[in-house]
């Protein structure tokens, strides 16, 4: 089978389209026959570790769906044939194997490229809102790099909960897109100014809930506009700032919360153990179309260099899909 290789330097990323054997699944594991992989940031970033020494190679992709083609014996509740999406390390492949206790049924009628890029994307927006962000309905939200993968999920998920959503993007034409999926305010800026409207559109109360994709550069802003009681998620930095200064005496008067989300340090039970609740509350509302995962670009399978070049302009508005060749056998 044809299947994507990286290697990750401490200056830059090279990718190699590798013939490499079909993997055998484990007795937890499910072969799957990928259909769609999509794209996240956060594997083609500098720095962020999840490609093991500088220098080595790994087989890439994150996230997919398609059929499955066998079970290891330890597995219930799939069966070939079946359609499933789920996390799934080497994703970028003809075929690759995934975690039976992370695999979710396709709902019927949703394409392979909208459920490709429904398990790490939103999975992560639920671990950040639901989870640990405790977002109720009629809250506010602040979504800084509203138009990324991770934040366009964030958006819809908020808007599913009953939240005000408010989101930052450097693009104009961005924010305006995402008006239709319930944006309540843009605010065009990459500056870290942007507390002052956040404090105005909330009757000066503020954020209950941000959101940070952007990095080191917001956090602070991100600090002065946060509710009493508010929460600030950290789920990237891709400003390439990893440290940023921390008001103690806003932390302590407002009794704030922080916390990051990563799935780098969780073992396999770990990132599993949300699955089932996620899909009793967020999938019904994918299966009714109620959030219908963004897709900005789907492109064909020999054409990740060019997706990741897009991924890495900034230049889309949520997620950029890989189609696997239809002839893969």
């Amino acid at each position: 089978m044809q299947s994507y290789w990286m290697q990750m330097t401490d200056t830059d990323t090279v990718l190699d389209l590798r013939d490499s054997p079909i993997p055998t699944p484990e007795p937890k594991q499910l072969l799957v026959r990928m259909r769609a992989a999509a794209l996240n940031r956060g594997e083609f970033l500098l720095g962020h570790g999840l490609h093991g020494q500088p220098g080595s190679w790994k087989a890439i992709g994150g996230e997919g769906a398609g059929e499955v083609m066998a079970v290891g014996a330890e597995v219930t509740g799939f069966k070939p044939g079946d359609r499933v999406m789920g996390r799934c390390p080497g994703a970028f492949s003809e075929y690759a194997v995934m975690e039976s206790a992370e695999a979710m049924p396709v709902p019927p009628g949703l394409p392979w490229e909208m459920a490709a890029s429904v398990p790490l994307t939103f999975l992560v927006a639920f671990d950040m809102l639901v989870l640990q962000g405790h977002l109720k309905a009629g809250e506010w939200l602040l979504i800084n790099g509203v138009s990324s993968g991770v934040g366009v999920a964030s958006l819809q998920l908020g808007k599913a909960l009953g939240a005000h959503v408010i989101g930052t993007s450097g693009s104009a034409d961005k924010l305006e897109a995402l008006k239709p999926l319930g944006l309540d305010l843009a605010l065009h800026t990459r500056a870290a100014d942007f507390a002052p409207a956040v404090m105005q559109a909330t009757q000066q109360r503020g954020a209950n809930l941000i959101v940070n994709t952007v990095g080191g550069t917001v956090f602070a802003e991100d600090m002065r506009a946060l509710a009493f009681e508010g929460r600030l998620a950290t789920v990237g930095y891709v400003d390439g700032v990893v440290h940023a200064d921390i008001d103690l005496e806003a932390l302590h008067a407002k009794r704030l919360t922080l916390f990051g989300v990563s799935n780098k340090l969780r073992s396999k039970a770990q990132r599993a153990a949300a699955v089932p609740r996620f899909v009793a509350e967020v999938m019904p509302h994918i299966a009714s179309g109620r959030i219908r995962p963004h897709i900005d670009t789907v492109m064909d399978f020999a054409q990740l260099q060019e997706a990741k070049a897009r991924m890495e302009a900034g230049a889309h508005i949520g997620k950029i899909v890989l189609r696997m060749p239809a002839g893969a056998a």
